[in-house]
């Protein structure tokens, strides 16, 4: 099977994936999930027209010129509407929020009122209409406010209580699985042994699936062992993943066992090497309904590869329109040497330069193993097949790392 680039291994991935099926949530749970429909307005807002400040609901008419002096009929306040028709030379104490009475249109704030008994005073000519929210200013039955489509945010979750609506049909989050396989990991917390190492990979991906909005199921470590392995895939098909994203063991090594447990369970596999820098060894197919990416194990390879084709692929099954990570350009902060035939994506810090531009300084060591580098790094600084040697100055392309 040929290397491929990292525009062809991705379109690999999603040719088969699309939006995960519809379901109703209720505004809380939908917070993140994308809509499957319209959202049409259930009612107009305001219902009516209503007063915008505290003050006294009159005709606009009566205070055209100052001072006024009206006299004041009864009193409106939020929620508590007015029964009687207020008359010319007639003013009625009003509240923020209060439905203006019949006959009043102008609402003179209580700051240039003077109040004697049931008489008011007003003392600075107020203009017809204002201080007044009109009936519809914020929306109206039938209108649609929210689009199919449209990834759901606080605010939009706001409106949509606003309009009318306790649930909305979105569809539902992807479930993701993250396995780790080898016999030198340890959890964290744990004293490990002249050969082990801490995994860490889990936590970076898992978090990074949550935080496109899918549910995650953590299924830990495996040993390099072929039946527990197999187990493992077995157990996250179980768990109804929509995703299972493996760690580690995708390679050509005699404890590379994640190819073998795969292809024992019968999954049909598309890929297993892309020409990228890092993150080569890269395995994806289809086991019937779940997705399988098969990353790297060492940890920049492995959150580099979750990045490039695991967010996309979520952004995707959420029904998301905008799956691709944002390119942005910036200046290279130092010389680059030509590359090879792989894309390279160089951790780097960012700056702004004297005119305010942003540089892009790709670290000097470029090791797959430092996750402390990686924890540092601002961006990635994407470099295409057989690009020429750069000097600092020139625009580059970058990824910026903000989750």
């Amino acid at each position: 099977m040929n290397v491929l680039s990292v525009s062809d291994a991705l379109a690999l991935v999603l040719a088969d994936a699309g939006p995960l099926p519809a379901a109703p949530a209720n505004l809380l749970d939908a917070h993140g999930c994308v809509l499957a429909a319209d959202v049409v307005a259930r009612r107009t807002q305001p219902p009516g027209s209503v007063s915008a400040m505290d003050g006294y609901a009159v005709n606009g008419a009566d205070v055209e010129r100052a001072p006024a002096r009206l006299k004041v009929i009864g009193e409106v306040a939020a929620g508590r509407p007015f029964e009687r028709v207020l008359a010319r030379g007639e003013a009625a104490r009003i509240f923020t929020g209060g439905v203006l009475p019949a006959g009043a249109d102008t609402v003179a704030i209580q700051e240039v009122t003077a109040r004697e008994g049931d008489m008011v005073t007003v003392s600075v000519a107020t203009p017809r209409g204002r201080n007044v929210r009109l009936e519809g200013l914020d929306f109206r039955a039938g209108d649609v406010l929210l689009a199919k489509g449209r990834q759901l945010t606080s605010r939009d979750l706001a409106l949509a209580a606003a309009m009318n609506h306790p649930t909305l049909n979105v569809h539902r989050r992807p479930r993701v699985a993250v396995l780790a396989t080898g016999d030198e990991l340890v959890p964290p917390g744990t004293a490990p042994g002249p050969s082990q190492i801490v995994h860490s990979n889990g936590y970076a991906l898992l978090t990074l699936a949550r935080a496109e909005g899918a549910e995650i199921i953590d299924l830990g470590i495996v040993a390099d062992r072929l039946d527990d392995t197999v187990a493992a895939v077995r157990r996250a098909r179980a768990a109804g993943a929509d995703v299972l994203v493996t760690t580690g063991g995708v390679s050509v090594g005699d404890y590379d066992l994640v190819r073998p447990a795969f292809a024992a369970e019968g999954m049909a596999m598309s890929f297993w090497r892309v020409a990228m820098r890092p993150g080569r060894p890269l395995m994806h197919g289809r086991l019937e309904a779940m997705h399988v990416l098969g990353l790297p194990g060492n940890p920049v390879s492995a959150f580099v590869c979750g990045l490039l084709f695991l967010v996309p692929l979520l952004r995707t099954l959420i029904g998301r329109g905008d799956v691709d990570l944002a390119l942005e350009s910036a200046t290279l902060g130092r010389d680059l040497p030509a590359n090879d035939e792989r894309t390279d994506y160089l951790r780097a810090g960012l700056s702004r330069g004297a005119d305010g531009a942003l540089v892009a300084t790709p670290f000097e060591v470029q090791d797959s193993s430092m996750v402390g580098l990686l924890a540092k790094a601002d961006c990635m600084v994407v470099r295409g097949p057989y690009a020429p040697s750069a000097k600092a100055g020139s625009t580059c392309a970058i990824v910026k790392l903000g989750l």
